[in-house]
């Protein structure tokens, strides 16, 4: 008996056992994909993470399909590192599997549908629906199930094919289908018998009459002297200002022949720096400081000031670990910096830098997944975002977790709710490799594990080439409204510095963290706000497609002309985002070029490279954002930073709110003045004796993290005590009401630690579904093993309960 252990790309904390020949059992490897048939008829791909004789007690092994690769392409590495992401972060194996690999490489399988052919079939006895799908048969040898819903009309049509089946007419058969292609190019060359001198004569005596003909031809010849090198159709259609038509006529004369190569989807040209890269002294300090910390500790903080040249210390260290023939991971928190950062890297390291992130399509994604398994020289470097922690390194020497205090570094939903930066952590300590860590205002834990010695500190405190810290002024808002010195949202300060930034040639970015018109449409009547019919939340106004849209479900609806409560016409917005900033601008400042940057405006693939681009290359001059602007970007133009209203961020209800405030109101003002110019920032704020806010002005780091680390030790929050957060969610009030009490309560009364709830959060129903929380607090000294093997052992319980068992409920480790 012989049988595989494999994980199904689905949402199942077990592994199940197929059973396996003996020549299969001889060839097949941990790592390898397999297609196994589960349920009653559905085929999945399933990876093999062991292979042993042991016979399932419980069930009955079926036998695998098909095997689908020839090597493993998953390292015993990556699914140990998945089986600790599953433990720790308390989520199926399976997710992470599926969240692990481009969708291209989990083929689902695709029911097929063909006649029986040695069988005679009487139509007169089918009924309307079956002589459809009959007739359909003689057509095509086969149809899948969503040919037969469009022939029939109608959803239920598995009645239909069943009766099909039972009078022996129809057969099934489960086909997978491998969806990576090679990207082929058509190249093409001369036919050999025209490759003589004399062969060249009779081909100009032949197409004397056709003169496209004769200028594609010439010019043929024109390229391949140049060039030396295969000439691809594109290019020569390009060149002779012909068509297609003509290369084809001239094939069929068999005078060209064309034929076709594999070539990468993703290939860099462009020439590399030669020159060497200098460290200025406090970057060399820095640098010699990290080496020496690596060895006694693997991970090691570099807490730099924005704009202190933070990349050129990393791409001096990867210049060192690439020479030891290491493979090098560069993780950010944000695709719009991946744009920026791989021209700098590429233009140091050519074409060994790989990038991988959701914006790249499934084909190019498989592309770096092979070339990563294979160790080979196009991705030595690999920057992306979380997702690439999930690559089948074979050799990783080094990771570089770049703004690590970024939040956009937890994967919120679906699971595996996994943090990429302790991830990162893990895989490198079973690569035996190193991480660092780089951030102007790093995250309290990691600052916390800095200053209590288990990670390594090294710090930066000067700007690079000496410039100047920027001068933060804090505007009154509350003043500025009394004296009435506001036009639309803004101070007549921020206006008379921005005239003078543009007057003198200078760029401005201007920061609203909300995005679109305004949240908040109001009748002035009655004071009804329009809400999302399937969330808890008003609806936000989408003044360029005049719509009310929900950011949480994505419902929308025209913007009323009326109140839907009073019917009365008078309808006030209120609050604004940065559309309603950039349509101010345009009225206060006609004459300039102003650009937008948020989620709606930078969809597509290379949404965000046409609007760095297009700032960098100076043909915007105010650029409005929200936090994507705040994340590491570098323009060497931008001499003034205006932050629209700082107070929406301090009143969050989380306990982070202070923190993440810090961080994003000092990263924005990190955006000013990176060149020789001092730069300005301007906040605008109704609270500007915050501490907080202070805080920010005297860039004063250790001083929020003391204050912070006062309070969370107080209020038993992390550094100083673990977090889990369940979720749960359920269509039905009352139903949900009653099973978030009952869990509460099995969960105080069995562990002995803070455990917080059920509780409503601000958002307590969103797609219709009811919400509520619970959270457990556990403390620094008990074992969170232990207490994770409790939690699950209650949810399980709680999942035995029939009337509960409609409740979904999630589990979040360390959300914040």
């Amino acid at each position: 008996m012989y049988f595989v252990e494999v994980i199904l790309p689905l949402s199942l904390a077990k592994t199940f056992t197929y059973s396996v020949s003996e020549t299969e059992f001889h060839y097949i490897k941990t790592g390898m994909r397999v297609a196994v048939p589960f349920g009653k008829s559905k085929i999945y791909t399933a990876l093999v993470i062991e292979i042993h004789q042991n016979k399932p007690a419980l069930y009955e092994a079926k036998e695998i399909h098909q095997i689908l690769d020839e090597r493993p392409i998953v390292t015993p590495i990556q699914i140990a590192h998945w089986q600790w992401i599953a433990s720790y972060y308390m989520c199926a194996i399976g997710d992470v599997y599926r969240g692990a690999m481009p969708s291209a490489l989990l083929l689902e399988s695709e029911t097929l549908i063909s006649q029986k052919t040695d069988f005679f079939v009487d139509t007169s006895l089918l009924s309307d629906d079956e002589f459809l799908i009959y007739e359909a048969l003689q057509q095509q040898n086969s149809l899948k199930v969503q040919d037969i819903i469009a022939i029939l009309n109608k959803k239920n049509i598995f009645p239909v094919i069943q009766k099909l089946i039972d009078k022996n007419i129809l057969i099934l058969h489960e086909e997978i289908q491998e969806s990576y292609k090679p990207k082929l190019v058509r190249y093409i060359r001369l036919h050999p018998k025209y490759d003589s001198n004399q062969g060249l004569s009779e081909l100009l005596e032949i197409l004397k009459s056709a003169n496209k003909q004769k200028e594609i031809v010439m010019r043929y010849f024109q390229l391949s002297a140049t060039e030396k090198k295969p000439i691809t159709v594109k290019k020569l259609v390009e060149e002779a200002n012909s068509s297609s038509a003509i290369v084809k006529a001239l094939i069929e004369k068999e005078i060209f022949e064309d034929y076709f190569l594999q070539e990468d989807r993703v290939n860099f040209k462009g020439k590399i720096n030669e020159k060497e890269l200098e460290l200025s002294e406090a970057q060399q300090n820095a640098f010699v400081a990290i080496k020496e910390s690596f060895i006694q500790k693997e991970v090691c903080l570099l807490h730099g000031v924005t704009s202190s040249g933070k990349t050129e210390i990393y791409i001096k260290l990867i210049e060192e670990y690439l020479a030891s023939g290491k493979q090098i991971l560069y993780l950010l928190p944000e695709i719009a910096l991946t744009t920026q950062l791989v021209g700098r890297l590429r233009a140091y390291f050519g074409n060994k830098v790989a990038v991988f992130h959701s914006k790249y399509n499934n084909n190019e994604r498989i592309e770096v997944w092979n070339q990563v398994l294979q160790n080979s020289e196009k991705a030595q470097v690999v920057i992306g975002a979380r997702s690439s922690l999930f690559l089948p390194f074979d050799n990783l020497g080094f990771i570089i977790v770049d703004e690590e205090h970024e939040q956009t570094f937890k994967q919120v939903d679906p699971a595996p709710r996994y943090h990429a930066r302790d991830a990162a952590i893990v895989l490198a300590h079973s690569h035996k490799a190193k991480v660092l860590l780089g951030s102007a205002t790093p995250s309290l834990e990691t600052y916390f594990n800095a200053t209590s010695e288990k990670f390594g500190l090294v710090e930066v405190s000067k700007r690079y080439g000496n410039v100047m810290m920027p001068i933060i002024e804090l505007v009154d808002l509350k003043d500025k409204y009394f004296r009435k010195k506001m036009t639309g949202h803004f101070s007549d300060v921020l206006i008379a510095e921005i005239t003078t930034a543009l007057s003198l040639g200078e760029q401005v970015i201007l920061f609203q963290n909300r995005r679109g018109y305004s949240p908040i449409v109001e009748c002035i009547t009655c004071g009804h706000v329009p809400q999302c019919q399937q969330c808890d939340v008003s609806l936000t106004y989408h003044k360029h497609k005049n719509q009310l849209r929900c950011h949480y479900c994505g419902y929308t609806m025209a913007k009323p002309t009326n109140c839907h409560a009073c019917s009365s016409i008078d309808l006030t917005t209120k609050g604004f985002g940065t559309e309603q900033i950039e349509q101010e601008l345009l009225s206060i400042f006609p004459s300039s070029k102003i650009g937008r940057m948020d989620q709606d405006s930078t969809r597509g693939k290379f949404g965000f490279e046409k609007i760095i681009d297009s700032f960098k290359n100076r043909e915007i001059d105010i650029l409005v954002g929200t936090q994507m602007l705040a994340k590491g970007l570098d323009f060497d133009n931008v001499s003034l930073v205006g932050v629209m209203n700082a107070d929406n961020m301090l009143y969050h209800p989380d306990f982070r709110a202070f923190e993440r405030s810090f961080q994003m109101l000092t990263q924005v003002a990190g955006r000013a003045g990176r060149a020789e110019k001092q730069g300005k920032v301007i906040i605008q704020t109704y609270n500007p004796n915050h501490n907080t806010i202070q805080q920010v002005a005297n860039n004063d780091y250790v001083g929020m993290y003391k204050e912070q680390l006062y309070d969370r030790q107080i209020y038993k929050y992390p550094p100083y005590f673990r977090i889990i957060k369940l979720t749960l969610k359920q269509r039905d009030y009352d139903k949900l009401k009653e099973g978030a009490m009952w869990l509460y309560q099995v969960m105080s009364q069995n562990l002995n630690m803070p455990v917080l709830g059920p509780e409503e959060p601000l958002i307590s129903r969103i797609r219709n579904e009811y919400i509520r929380t619970i959270i457990i607090k556990i403390p620094q000294n008990t074992s969170i093993g232990a207490t994770k093997i409790t939690i699950q052992k209650m949810l399980n319980s709680f999942e035995a309960v029939a009337q509960y068992r409609a409740i979904k409920v999630m589990l979040n480790v360390d959300f914040y």
